[in-house]
């Protein structure tokens, strides 16, 4: 029997990465034939959360054939999963995303919860089968959640992100601040990162109504640092607008640190970022406070498109 793939979306962050050898290890157990898999390269804060727990990555995959069988986690919507996915068979999905544009022929199991990280929906999957969590899996789920949650300062966390992290730091035996706050830092090392792959690292395609749009997200510890590269930033932004067709690119650059954020806007449709949030100059704009894509970029720019 072919084994069923497990992977989350294009451009994989922590939680992704996480989830799917999370999800394999849970779903093995109760005997099923499932493998965890890839859609893209892993950033350099997820290479540190795999090193640490001495784990390797899962397998990079090019897409999925016509009738393959799959499970998504941390996303649900096919324009940032695998080429091919509108003809898989989904079997499963486990996210903590809004549903957007998600119809299947068959039947599945989906899970959704309001949480800031999918892998808090995992830790309660364990519980409800039974199934022990060793030091491994919690840490990775650790660090996914930390991660989403940039160390539980995000306003996407919820009370039960919390809990999971405090219950997880215990079963993995590790600091979580501590441990945290090294595995965020290893993220912001972005100096060997030519400017089109900085803009790939963690982006992912949206709909503004009817306005095709996309929105990057980094992590630093020295937002004028990265402004250094803005016009080569700019220029790879520029790029894939032209190649796309793009109505507005945002790309935000995260201080982790002091969360806050400098974000550059490109397109046509510069207007929308404008009444969501304030002037651009130079198409760069400070948004003090902001740190989160899914709870205080994307619904903002949605409003206001």
């Amino acid at each position: 029997m072919e084994e069923v793939l497990i992977f989350g979306h294009k451009s994989p962050d922590t939680d992704t990465i996480c989830s799917a050898i999370v999800l394999e290890n849970l779903l093995k157990k109760l005997g099923q034939n499932v493998k965890a898999a890839r859609n893209g390269e892993p950033n350099k804060e997820t290479k540190f959360a795999l090193n640490y727990f001495n784990v390797e990555l899962p397998e990079l995959i090019n897409g999925v054939e016509e009738g393959q069988e799959v499970i998504l986690v941390d996303h649900n919507e096919f324009s940032q999963s695998a080429d091919g996915i509108e003809n898989a068979k989904i079997k499963m999905v486990v996210d903590h995303h809004r549903v957007h544009e998600f119809e299947t022929a068959d039947p599945l199991y989906y899970r959704a919860e309001p949480v800031g990280c999918t892998n808090t929906i995992l830790l309660k999957m364990y519980k409800e089968n039974g199934v022990e969590i060793d030091k491994t899996i919690a840490g990775l789920m650790l660090s996914a959640i930390i991660s989403d949650t940039l160390l539980l300062k995000s306003p996407t966390k919820t009370a039960e992100d919390e809990k999971a992290v405090k219950e997880l730091a215990k079963i993995a035996g590790i600091d979580y601040e501590a441990y945290g706050l090294e595995m965020l830092k290893a993220g912001t090392d972005l100096s060997d990162y030519s400017a089109e792959e900085l803009i790939n690292l963690d982006c992912k395609k949206c709909e503004l109504k009817d306005k095709k749009s996309r929105i990057a997200q980094v992590n630093t510890a020295d937002i004028p640092e990265m402004m250094t590269r803005k016009a080569e930033i700019e220029a790879a932004m520029q790029k894939v607008i032209d190649e796309e067709g793009l109505d507005l690119f945002v790309f935000a650059i995260t201080d982790i640190i002091n969360s806050n954020s400098q974000a550059i806007a490109l397109g046509k449709e510069t207007a929308i970022f404008e009444r969501a949030f304030t002037t651009l100059e130079d198409n760069t704009a400070f948004l003090p406070g902001v740190v989160s894509r899914k709870k205080q970029i994307l619904p903002v720019l949605q409003e206001n498109a």
